[in-house]
Parts: C-alpha cells; structure tokens; sequence
C-alpha cells in the first residue's frame, strides 16, 4: 500500500511533466516549418484516428528587435568591474581606500570617445566626476575616493567625442586645403562649445573660435587648435547631447577602519575573576584591559552576557545533568530575569557594562558584542511570542542542532512564522539596545540559520543610523551561503583557515579569497582558534603550531582573531579522540587564569606580543590587495609577500608547516612584485629575531627549526649601494 508521501511525490512528478511538456521546444521547430502527418491509407486501424489529431506544432513567431531610445547613442559600456552579480549588491571598502573601476567602452569607427567616472554620496543630488583612461584593447580605468562612512554610487557615462576626433586628424593632416577646411570645422565645435559653457570659459572659448578661423598664417592656427589648454576646456564643456551611461548604478559600502584592519581577543567574562572559583563581573574585566591592549589587540569579544535559561541547562562538558553550581553555556539566553536585552546579574549592572565600554575605549579597544539568535526553553520570548517558535504535535519545540553537536538548552527562531514581521523588527531592537550602550561591533553567532532577508534589511536599517557599525558572521558552513551573508552586508566572515594546513590548502585558499572577484566583498578574518574550535594540529602539534599558525593568520589576512587565554596557554586537550571540543570547555564552566600565569614562561604572550607590534608597525599588513606567494622548493615551506599602497613597506613571511623538524630550501624570489632589480643585492631584516641578511638575486636559501622560531617575518629594504653609485674618486 503506497504511503502519502510516495502519492504526493508522484503528483509532483506529473506538475513537473506537464510544465515542461509547454515550456520545451525541439530545436528543429525554431528552423523548420512543422506539418501535421495526414493519416495513411494503409493505416485504418485503431491507431489512424491518433495521428489524424494529433495537435499541431507551434510555431513560434519571429520576437520583434528590441526598442532603442535614440539610435544615434552609439557608445557601448562593458564587463564594468567591480561590480557584484550584475550589481545586485555593493563592493565594499573603508575610509580613505580609492575604488578603481574599469570597463570596455568602445564604438562603432574611428571616432573618439571621452569616458567619465561618476559618482556620488547616497543622497547628494548632484554627480562628482573624474575621468577614465584609455587602457588596451578598448579598456578603461577610473578611480574615486572614498572620505566618509555610508554608501557611495559610481556609474560610467561616454560619448563619441567630435572635438577629440577633430583633434586627432589635425595632427595627421599635412596638406595646406586639408588645414584650411579643418581649421574651420574645429572653429565651429569651438564656437558651438562656448555657447554652452559659463563663466570665463564661454568667452575664451568664443575668442578660440575667431582666432582658428581667422585669416592669420595656416601653420600659426594650426597650434592654436592644437593647444593643450583648448583641450581641457573643450573637455570641461564637452557635448554630451548624445551621451550614454551604464545600465545601472553601481554601489559601495564604505565602513570604519576596523572593518579593513582589526586584531581580536576573545575571553569569557565569567573567567575574569582575581578569585578561583568565583564568578566574574565586568568590575573584574576592566583589570584585563590594560594588559589586553599592551598585546595589540583593539576589540575585545565577549560570549553573550545575558540571563542564562535553567530549563535543560548543561552541565561540565556539555552533559545533560547539571549540579546545582554549574553556570551553564552563555549561548543558552533567556531566564525569570530577563532576554537579549538585559545582563547576566552576575556579571553587574548595565551601568557597570557602560562603563567597561568607555574603559575599554580609553585603551583604544572596543568591545564587541556576541548576538545569538535563540533562546533558552525559559526565555521571556517563548511565553510572550509563541508564534516565534516552531512547536511539535506533542506541544514542544525541536532544540537547535548543528550535527554531531545537539543544543538542548536552545530553541531556535523560526523564520517562517506569520508573524515574521514582529520578529524581525524586534531583532532589529536588540542590536539597537546594544547600540545605545556604546557598541559598535557585533559577532552573530550561527548567521547561517537565519533568514536571509532580514539580514539584507537589518544591516542595511542599522547602518543608516549607525555607520561605522561592524558585523562578524560566524558562519563555518557552505561556501556558497557563506558568500551570501558577505553580499548582503557582513563586515567580515570567518573562515575555513583554521582547517587549512598544508601548502597547497593555503595557496589555494588565499588566492580564492584575494585574487577572485571575492575580494570586493568577502573580508575574511582568520581564527586559529574559538571555544569550538580545537583543531587536530593544535592538539598534536606543541608550541611551534601554536606559534606558525599565529603568524600566518596576522600577516596572510588584515583581520584575525584568537580565543585568547586558552590560545596563550597553548591548551590543547581534546574531551575526547576525533573531537575539536576542548577538555573542560570555558562555554560550560568557569576556568580561572591568573594574570601572573598568562604572562609567566609557560605563555605565549610575549610572542604574541611581537607578532601584533609587527602587524601595526607596517602598513603591508593592513590589507589583503598586495599577498603574493613565491615559489620554494620544498613543499614544507610556504612563503609570501605584502607590500603597502605607498609602495614603501614590504613584509616577506617564509613559514616552516612541519612542527617537529627543521626545514630548508631555495626561496624563488619574484622581485618584480618586491620591486627590486635582477641584478642588486638587498638587507632583509628578521622582524621575530631581529636578524639581518644580505640577499642577491632571486634564489635564497632559507632555513627553519620549528622548536626555535618556525617562521621569518621579514621587512624586505631597498638595493644596497655598489662601488659605481659613488662618485667620489672620479675626475
């Protein structure tokens, strides 16, 4: 007996036939007339009267040419970048970057063109201007800057240009009759030109115009219609009667600095505490700021600080049967006391929080929020908005999953409710309750499970009103979603780097996320480390992982972050084999760490220390645009370059991958992209060692013991002088 569900599918295979019986043409039918088959004498059968009526093909009729607006704009607009999925949505960049674009512009002939670059504040009426130009192979270039936070438009709008074609010939023309009669055709656009300028301009340009069609000698008008500041004024009053822009206007989102360049700590309030085994407040945390900042790092990220739910509430290591001491996991939100908008009591007052913000602020920090969306079975949400959860026939609601892991003590949203409206403008307040508190940096933990839509219009609503506002998607699932959330208005993204170990799995990663249209959009910020993540080559690999993963995830990326008192004290004890959970995990229970032993000689926080001042102190790490790999013959080694904007700054970081013995090899340098000649020696200078060397040429031969230092930060200086750049003996 066929079940329901096997009745329903077959209903839905008979819809999928009979839409696609309408919709698919044979491609013979679009070429050929198609004719009914008359029925044959032979076949008087049963059959005979199916084929007499059988429907007769359609024919589809010829599709009439597309309208044209005015067929004299002759000037195509091409294959623009940047511009993301057709320029659905904006690229993004941060106060003070230029946005360059480019595009193929052409026309039909050998006229001229003139390309412009426009673009504008959202909300200025009027359009700035700069012009593109003329690359290759009908390329051009344009470029912007950006100043203030918010979104910006560009567009590009060419024309044929009379007066550049005109200009062009002049040069060529050689014949005295060939002169004359394009003196007088240049005299007319010149005059036609000063009728639509103002100001100074329209009588300059009226003079111009007298003077090429003047009687004085050919070759002396000649120069003058050749004259480069006729040019720039013909240009500035241009005819643009017959101009054409882009199809559409292209976006950019224009964020703080912090979205560019930014290095996290992440640490658990509750563990803050001078006492062991007694909670911490924010009181306590302010102690940490000091040292926190002296390492480098300027945001700090707190778990979520809200009511933790009693309802089936974990225990130590995440068990399901907790003791009446235990404090249970921050991600669990909601209680009698309170949701999403209110503390933890434990933690203190709002008062006390607000002031953690402003002391935090006062060491250059800021502080970053962790925004869970769900809730704990007790959370106020589950009683006053039913219609937000999705509930079983047996009256209970499915508790989040995120397979192997189960999540008890968490119900999540569901998105799809009637009542989906309320739901989101009352997300839309939380973020603006936290906002109101002096928080401008947001992690959201799980974006993934969330809709879509409301995360396009929530960031978009928040950064109206909050510009430099900055949002981190934790988001460890399918590439392509992960993009999603980037498109739709994520500052940065976690990533996949903390899986990444071998040569190839980093090159290979880096240049998707560097060297692909990605780039305009997707920051990554790279985490060797979180509470969830406790990777298999940080469990086996000692300190020298510790140390090589470190430094490739502050110099390959601009943005990254570690889960900080478990990532110096090298923790790396898994709860169980083939698990990434830690031993005794921070998210279920108070850990206590004195400050005394986070800085003592078991710590990686003077190493840390180093790499952070390393990464402030030079400008080529403060951006993804410039990564470059170079090659090595050893498969063990992974070395790349960055260089700043200026291009005055340039870092060489080689990396020993294996943690237990020393490797060596040939560095094939690609100078070019170090701007250094073929032939010239150069210093290099060991950031981590402070060791100098002298290297000539592109092969270098370099080598790394892991148990010492396993990895070169280099900062690469220019050519060393030779005997021929002084002058002192020579006569």
């Amino acid at each position: 007996m066929p079940k329901k569900p096997l009745v329903n599918q077959n209903r839905q295979e008979q819809q999928t036939v009979a839409e696609s019986s309408v919709t698919v043409t044979p491609k013979a039918v679009l070429n050929h007339p198609v004719t009914t088959p008359e029925p044959q004498a032979e076949s008087r059968g049963p059959n005979a009267f199916k084929v007499a009526t059988t429907q007769p093909a359609i024919i589809p009729q010829p599709q009439p040419l597309p309208a044209v607006a005015d067929g004299r704009r002759r000037v195509i607009i091409e294959k623009v970048t940047p511009e993301i999925d057709g320029g659905r949505f904006p690229i993004k960049r941060t106060v003070g970057e230029t946005v360059v674009v480019e595009a193929d512009t052409f026309t039909d002939s050998h006229d001229s063109l003139s390309c412009i670059l426009q673009y504008r504040k959202e909300g200025d009426t009027a359009w700035r201007e700069t012009p593109m130009r003329f690359l290759v192979n009908d390329r051009w270039r344009g470029e912007f800057p950006v100043l203030e936070l918010g979104r910006y438009q560009y567009t590009i709008t060419a024309w044929t240009d009379a007066f550049k074609s005109w200009h062009h010939d002049l040069r060529r023309w050689v014949e005295a009759e060939d002169i004359a009669l394009a003196l007088q055709i240049g005299a007319d656009l010149v005059m036609k030109a000063s009728r639509r300028a103002t100001g100074e301009d329209a009588q300059w340009l009226k003079n111009r115009a007298g003077e090429l069609n003047s009687p004085q000698d050919l070759q002396h008008r000649r120069k003058l219609g050749l004259n480069l500041e006729l040019m720039r004024r013909m240009e500035r009053n241009a005819d643009r009667t017959l101009a054409l822009s882009y199809r559409q206007e292209l976006s950019v989102v224009v964020d703080d600095e912090r979205a560019r360049f930014s290095t996290w700590y992440e640490m658990f309030p509750r563990s803050c505490s001078p006492v062991p085994g007694k909670h911490g407040t924010f009181k306590d945390c302010e102690a940490w700021l000091p040292r926190i900042a002296a390492m480098g790092f300027d945001v700090l990220y707190f778990p979520p600080i809200h009511p933790i739910g009693r309802v089936n509430r974990k225990g130590k290591n995440n068990t399901l049967t907790p003791g009446p001491d235990d404090v249970g996991s921050p991600w669990a939100i909601g209680a009698v006391e309170g949701g999403h908008k209110d503390i933890l009591p434990e933690l203190g007052t709002l008062a006390d929080f607000r002031q953690l913000v402003q002391k935090a602020k006062e060491q250059g920090i800021e502080l970053a929020l962790d925004i869970a969306l769900q809730c704990a079975p007790d959370h106020p949400y589950v009683q006053q908005h039913p219609d937000w959860f999705r509930w079983r026939p047996d009256g209970t609601v499915q508790y989040a999953e995120n397979p192997p892991e189960k999540y008890q003590d968490i119900y999540p949203f569901n998105f799809e409710t009637s009542d989906w409206r309320a739901l989101w403008d009352e997300i839309k307040s939380i973020f603006e309750f936290w906002i109101a508190q002096g928080v401008r940096v947001f992690r959201v933990d799980n974006a993934h499970t969330k809709s879509f839509a409301m995360w396009e219009w929530l960031i978009i609503e928040l950064k109206k009103a909050t510009p430099n506002a900055i949002f981190l998607a934790e988001a460890l699932t399918r590439p392509k979603v992960m993009h999603r959330l980037a498109k739709l208005g994520y500052t940065h993204s976690y990533t996949y780097y903390a899986w990444r170990n071998t040569k190839w799995e980093l090159i290979e990663y880096l240049s998707e996320l560097t060297r692909t249209q990605s780039c305009e959009y997707f920051r990554p910020n790279f985490w060797p480390n979180t509470p969830d993540i406790l990777t298999e080559a940080l469990q086996f690999g000692g300190r020298p992982v510790f140390m090589s993963r470190l430094v490739m995830a502050a110099t390959l990326t601009a943005n990254y972050g570690i889960y900080g008192p478990a990532y110096e004290m090298m923790e790396h004890t898994a709860i169980k084999h083939n698990s990434e959970e830690y031993l005794n995990s921070e998210k279920y229970q108070i850990r206590y760490r004195s400050l005394e032993e986070l800085d003592g000689p078991n710590s990686l926080c003077d190493f840390i220390t180093l790499v952070n001042r390393i990464r402030k102190r030079n400008p080529a790490l403060h951006t993804n645009q410039s990564l470059c790999f170079h090659q090595i013959d050893n498969e063990q080694i992974l070395c790349y370059s960055k260089t700043s904007s200026d291009p005055l700054n340039t870092i060489l970081v080689v990396v020993n991958l294996d943690p237990n013995h020393t490797q060596a090899g040939f560095i094939q340098l690609d100078l070019e992209e170090l701007g250094i000649d073929s032939d010239q020696s150069f210093q290099v200078h060991d950031l981590l060692t402070s060791e100098h060397y002298i290297w000539s040429g592109s092969h270098n031969y370099v080598e790394l013991n892991p148990h010492q230092v396993p990895a070169h930060v280099f900062r690469v200086y220019g050519r060393l002088h030779k005997e021929s750049d002084f002058n002192a003996f020579s006569g």
